[in-house]
Order: structure tokens, then sequence, then C-alpha cells
């Protein structure tokens, strides 16, 4: 997906001329608590329609951006504008919000919780009842809208949350860590979900913890790490800060085409002789070793160039430490 406001080093720019305009714009976010500095100088930005991933790990300062933008909390430094206007309360109207803290009325209906979620946001409660009527059947909760949430699963009333923050018909819907309690089976639906709100111009800004869903469903990423944004960009951008790596099986081990191959290019054997080298993909491109190997007759069984995953992308930009932090996975985040 096109998105028109990152240059080709992930640095965030200005819509130009027959660009998507930004959905989220912040420069140099500072928040602190009690002397702690909790987010240091965030930038992001976002385009209308564009999904979106915080990524980081637990403590990073995820939750904490996102209620800046959403003007829960203000910052003590920095800029933001929030679909066009530099007041997030004015626009509450036109966004959706998932909390990382879930909480509903127990005593509630289903479609009640719904409703009343919208009528927080301005939609009246009646249009509120048809309308979440019609989101539980589309995704197949029918059967539980005039049940209580204490009745619900934790799972159904996670749903019965989401589609709280939908039934307003947002133009920019916030989730806060919301794959945290879905089962595999409800994680799909709900990013099958995000897909369809982007496709008909929705704005999805989301947190996680869980690189494999950022991979597969951001257009861009912003990665925490101790408060700040070491990289925010298109994930392409992301994953092409490490080189490609070769994956190389011949039928021999040596010959004078070795000297075309990386010095430390790792070489292992199988047990029929066969030889496998790995090595970044060499700047000159694969032709010119392509064609070393072939005249040098090192008879080539396969070759494959295997693109860098975000998981090694988030790695090189975040560093180890915050990527051991962001695989030990808890349940919560650590609120800051």
């Amino acid at each position: 997906m096109e998105l028109g406001t990152w240059d080709a080093a992930g640095n965030a720019s200005p819509p130009q001329s027959g660009e998507r305009p930004l959905a989220i714009e912040a420069r140099g976010l500072v928040k602190r608590f009690d002397g702690f500095t909790a987010v240091d100088g965030v930038d992001l930005s976002v385009p209308e329609g564009a999904i979106y991933g915080v990524l980081g790990p637990n403590g990073a300062g995820k939750t904490t951006t996102l209620r800046m933008l959403l003007g829960i909390i203000d910052p003590d430094e920095g800029y933001r504008r929030v679909l066009g206007s530099e007041r997030p309360h004015d626009m509450a109207h036109a966004i959706g919000y998932l909390p990382e803290e879930r909480g509903l009325y127990p005593a509630m209906k289903a479609v009640e919780a719904i409703a009343f979620l919208g009528a927080l946001r301005g939609l009246p409660l009646a249009e509120g009842r048809r309308r979440g009527r019609k989101l539980l059947e589309d995704h197949g909760l029918g059967h539980a809208a005039d049940r209580q949430i204490r009745q619900l699963s934790k799972g159904m009333a996670q749903q019965v949350q989401i589609l709280g923050c939908l039934v307003h018909d947002p133009r920019l819907v916030i989730f806060d860590e919301p794959f945290s309690g879905l089962d595999a089976i409800n994680q799909g639906k709900l990013e099958k979900m995000m897909r369809g709100l982007a496709e008909k111009g929705t704005t999805v800004i989301f947190s996680t913890h869980v690189i494999a869903h950022a991979e597969r469903l951001c257009d861009g990423i912003a990665i925490i790490a101790g408060g700040k944004v070491p990289f925010a960009g298109p994930v392409d951008v992301a994953r092409d800060r490490i080189r490609a790596q070769v994956r190389l099986e011949t039928r021999l081990a040596d010959g004078p085409w070795r000297a075309a191959l990386p010095a430390d290019a790792r070489h292992d054997r199988k047990l029929d002789g066969s030889s496998f080298f790995y090595f970044p993909l060499p700047a000159t491109g694969i032709e010119p070793l392509l064609r070393a190997l072939i005249e040098g007759e090192a008879g080539i069984l396969s070759l494959s160039i295997e693109r860098a995953g975000l998981h090694d992308a988030f790695v090189a930009i975040a560093g180890e430490a915050a990527a051991r932090a962001l695989e030990e996975n808890p349940e919560e985040e650590q609120r800051r």
C-alpha cells in the first residue's frame, strides 16, 4: 500500500499534493511521572486509512503514547494533531478506543453495552442498539446479544468491547494490546476486522508486543524501546535495515569459485557430501556471484535469497535487550 508520508529512509514527512492526509501527527512527545521519563521525544506520522502498529516490549511507553494521542493525558512537551485537530477531545466522536484495561458493566446485556459505548461518543442509544445487534450478528455473536456480560466468556466479552469501539463508525480506531486474551481463532477474526476497517478508509492504530501481528497487518510501525522511537516508518523499510541472506547448496565443497563467496560465509556439509553456505547478499547483487559459481562449476543444487523478517529488524533497531523483553510476552502490560 502506498502511504506517501515516509521517505526511503523511513523518516516521517508532511503529505505532499495527491498524498493522503495524516490521521495522526506527533512531534517530540515527552511525558514524565514523578521524575521518571516514560516517553522521551516520540515522533509519529500516520496516514489516513493505514494500519499502524506501535511495537515494543512491555513497559516501553506504548500505552502512555496512545493516551497522549487521545488526550487522556497531556504531554509535558511536544505537539500532537489528531484528525486535523490539536485538541483530541474535540474529535472524540470520530475515535474508537479499546483501552488496555478491559472492562464492561457485568450486569449489562451485550447489546446494551455496545449501545452505551456508542452513546459515550455521541451516538443515540436507540441507534446504538440497532447497530449493536447488527454488529453482533455480523461477527457471529448474535446469540449473545441479550446475555449479560457476566454470562459471557472472557474472549466474548472482549469482542463485545471491541464492537463497542466501532458502533459509532469512527474515522480512527486505537486499540491497546487488542490481541491479549483472545484465542488463535478470535485473533484471526480481529486481524480480518482490522483489514476490513482499513479497506473502507478507517485508520487503525494498535499497540502490541507480538511481532507476528505487526508483520502481518501493518503498513507502518513505530518501534518503542525505553520511551524512545528509534524507528518509525514502513515495515519494508524496517526490514531493509538488514541485508537479505543467501542460502546456497552445492555439490562441491571447494574450488576456485569459493573466492567469490564472502569470507565469513557459514559452511555446513550434509551426509551425502553436498554443502550449504549461508551469507548476506553481496552489495554487488546476486548476478556476479551466480556467474562465478557457474563458471567455476560449483554444481549449484539450490540457491535462495531470504529477506530479513521484522523480528531480525527489531533486534537490529532496538537492540537485543529490548528483543528479549519483547519475547518474555507477559499477559499484562507493565503500565507507565
